[in-house]
């Protein structure tokens, strides 16, 4: 088989006059190095006993307020925040990007993938990673905040690439995406280096990884200024959006942009690292581009995130979306492409998953090596007949036991609604449940026969 990570995405080449309707590509945004390069050293397991606290000094993640200067650049809207319903066709992965290859991957069925990595190239960045107080210029949050995000190098025998990372914690706990250290799900050993922004390399183990939401937690034996976590509550559309990371391999590159949108329903290809002699060479609706036909078996997660008009790029996955305070908004994770290898690139369509969960996931990772994630116990579907009158996730069935059974929802209501959250469509009621830890309560609104109604759920474990 063909290794897919054989061209990397150039965005400046020519781009296609009028691109034909419904070919969009959803990719994430990395890329990787074709198998038969140097295998990398296996990474080293993660200590799971006797590890320090790393919350000792970051505790309590609590967001710090907007400041007036982004108000004025970017004035609220009057009207409540609501989220449209996403409408898919293709996506391509930002996060590997490596050596003289690319990878473009596209997902078929309007499903999202991860992009490729890209290999590093350093530049200077600021020396602090603390919040900024009062800014300016965007330049100011890249000085602060930029020495918070590393580029991720990945590499094993299945060959090789880079994304980028967000150190999170105290003690060289770093956030990245799954499909960084598992080079898109190919493998499960890979040796992971990290770049910092002044230009050390540090060798790296893997703390965690949760390929549900597309996450995991590396660690380096330094310590790094970490970011501060924004509140996905307060994150609103038209919200100025900073993104750091390495796009094609170009480390410490900022872009900006505003917050496109939010509460997003996504629908990704996984990226679960294969288990013991598995082999991810089956034919799959979800799964990656590759130049022979081929897919990876993947399965595909729905994950909540924000959407961005901001620049990234293949490199980019794993890296951080912030606001006009430095605060991280998100973790970039998946770019909406306008088609295949050369054409492959931003089109001013990203997605970060949300700050509130990557936050949740870091802890749990950082404390037991997993994360959980709430089930709802329910077969949910889009609506599409208009006599219901509103957009939402139908349910369809039940299972027996479940948690939506216990709290009373019934096949045909309609959930609109889950912890305040909009939902349009099945993704974003899968998307939104997922965001919870298992066993937490969320209060579902639902319409049953035109009536609104709410119920208090306690979630399943996934």
């Amino acid at each position: 088989m063909s290794n897919p990570h054989d061209r990397v995405p150039n965005p400046m080449g020519p781009q296609p006059a009028q691109p034909p309707q419904g070919d969009w590509r959803w990719q994430h945004p990395t890329a990787s190095v074709p198998a038969g390069a140097p295998a990398g050293t296996p990474a080293a397991a993660a200590p799971q006993a006797d590890r320090p606290d790393p919350w000792a000094a970051t505790r309590p993640f609590q967001p710090v307020p907007q400041a007036q200067a982004q108000a004025q650049a970017h004035p609220a809207p009057a009207a409540p925040r609501r989220r449209t319903g996403l409408v898919v066709t293709s996506v391509v992965a930002a996060a590997l990007l490596g050596g003289a290859a690319g990878f473009g991957g596209g997902a078929l069925a309007g499903t999202l993938q991860p992009q490729a990595q890209s290999q590093s190239a350093t530049q200077d960045a600021g020396t602090t990673g603390e919040t900024v107080a009062d800014p300016q210029t965007i330049a100011d949050v890249a000085a602060a905040a930029g020495p918070s995000v590393v580029t991720v190098q990945a590499s094993s025998q299945a060959g090789s690439g880079e994304g980028s990372g967000v150190a999170v914690a105290a003690g060289g706990y770093i956030v990245t995406n799954n499909h960084v250290v598992t080079l898109d799900g190919q493998a499960a050993d890979a040796s992971i280096t990290v770049e910092t922004s002044d230009g050390r390399l540090l060798a790296a183990e893997v703390v965690g990884t949760d390929p549900v939401v597309d996450l995991a937690v590396i660690k380096v034996d330094a310590d790094l200024p970490v970011v501060t976590f924004a509140s996905s509550d307060d994150v609103r559309v038209g919200d100025t959006a900073i993104a750091i990371g390495a796009p094609l391999g170009l480390s410490n590159s900022v872009t900006d942009g505003i917050v496109s949108a939010v509460d997003r329903g996504l629908r990704i290809a996984g990226s679960a690292a294969p288990e013991g002699d598995e082999q991810q060479s089956e034919q799959s609706p979800f799964g990656f581009w590759q130049e022979n036909g081929a897919q990876a078996a993947q399965e595909a997660i729905s994950i909540p995130v924000v959407q961005t008009d901001a620049s990234i790029n293949p490199g980019n996955s794993g890296g951080a979306l912030l606001n006009a305070s430095g605060q991280l908004v998100g973790v970039n994770v998946a770019i909406a492409s306008m088609g295949q290898g050369e054409s492959a690139g931003s089109i001013g369509i990203g997605f970060a998953i949300e700050s509130s969960l990557v936050q949740r996931v870091v802890e749990e990772l950082i404390g037991s090596g997993e994360a959980t994630h709430g089930l709802l116990g329910a077969t949910v579907s889009d609506v599409t007949d208009a006599s219901v009158g509103t957009v939402g996730a139908q349910i369809r069935e039940l299972s027996e036991g479940g948690a939506a059974e216990a709290a009373g929802l019934q096949p045909g209501d309609v959930i609109t609604a889950v912890d305040g959250a909009p939902v349009t469509n099945a993704i974003d009621a899968t998307a939104q449940v997922r965001a919870h830890a298992a066993g937490a309560t969320v209060t579902v609104a639902y319409q049953r026969d035109g009536q609104e109604a709410e119920a208090e759920v306690t979630l399943g474990g996934l």
